[in-house]
């Protein structure tokens, strides 16, 4: 983890800034990431390799249960973009929250300018749902923010009529 979050490119995508987080950060994260999956508030998962090298991280955070929604979010490390990984990933924790969660609605919000995951997520069924122009202030820039949604329904037409989501 800490090398995606000190790689300058990967940090172009996120609002904290990561060049400055130590290994002890990284522990205090897995810490609070364990503690939110036993309450059940968040879950972040590992996406690894058969020889289980640690490739990203995959989530469902602020899981809320009576509205039957949660805000999702990947990050991958540079060597393991554009390898259909990130696709495969955003599959299976879709397949959670739609079928083991019974969740309603998923959804997410992304940088404008972040063209690649925009593809990512459109490809993987999110629809754009609208945008808070210049809402975000990094670095004296303001950067406009995507909202991006996809419904159980929606994902389950989509996996019904897709090569991918039928594994």
């Amino acid at each position: 983890m800490l090398e995606w979050m000190q790689d300058a490119d990967i940090m172009k995508g996120f609002r904290f800034q990561g060049k400055n987080k130590t290994i002890e950060d990284i522990c205090a994260f897995i810490r609070d990431a364990k503690r939110e999956f036993d309450e059940k508030k968040s879950l972040h998962y590992a996406i690894v390799e058969e020889q289980d090298e640690y490739l990203g991280t995959i989530s469902l955070k602020n899981i809320d249960y009576s509205s039957r929604n949660a805000e999702y979010a990947i990050s991958l490390r540079k060597k393991s973009q554009g390898k259909g990984i990130a696709m495969c990933a955003t599959h299976e924790i879709l397949k959670k929250a739609f079928v083991e969660l019974n969740l309603h609605r998923v959804y997410l919000n992304v940088f404008s300018d972040n063209l690649a995951a925009i593809r990512l997520y459109e490809k993987s069924g999110f629809v754009l749902e609208g945008q808070f122009r210049e809402h975000i202030s990094i670095n004296n820039e303001f950067k406009s923010l995507k909202w991006y949604g996809i419904l159980k329904d929606e994902w389950m037409d989509l996996s019904a009529n897709t090569k991918l989501h039928r594994r």
